[in-house]
């Protein structure tokens, strides 16, 4: 099901944006991301869906969502996403993105 791509927070897709201006290694993460973001446009299940007991409080709290989503990304990375329904679309919501060490502590591994 295609989706359209909405990020959880303005800063976040700053955040993006200097990727792609970036020199170093996270130039690799821009591409990586990208290629999600595309991934998710043409389907917005393509991920992997957490149970809902694994969906940590502040996601919750602060995105009021009830339904959490991983993509895994090249290195451990990981994008994490949920999905939603507008009027006429569904709507990937884009939350963050981390490496797999940040992974492991924000769900508790």
């Amino acid at each position: 099901m295609k989706s359209e791509i909405k990020f959880a927070e303005a800063r976040l897709e700053k955040t993006l944006q200097n990727l792609k201006v970036s020199k170093t290694e996270e130039e690799k993460l821009y591409k990586w991301i990208q290629r999600a973001l595309a991934d998710l446009k043409e389907n917005a299940f393509c991920g992997i869906q957490l149970p809902k007991r694994l969906i940590p409080r502040i996601y919750i709290s602060k995105y009021g969502i009830d339904n959490l989503w991983k993509y895994d990304l090249p290195k451990g990375w990981r994008l994490i996403y949920s999905v939603t329904n507008g009027n006429v679309c569904v709507i990937s919501i884009i939350l963050e993105w981390m490496n797999h060490k940040d992974y492991e502590r924000r769900f508790n591994y």
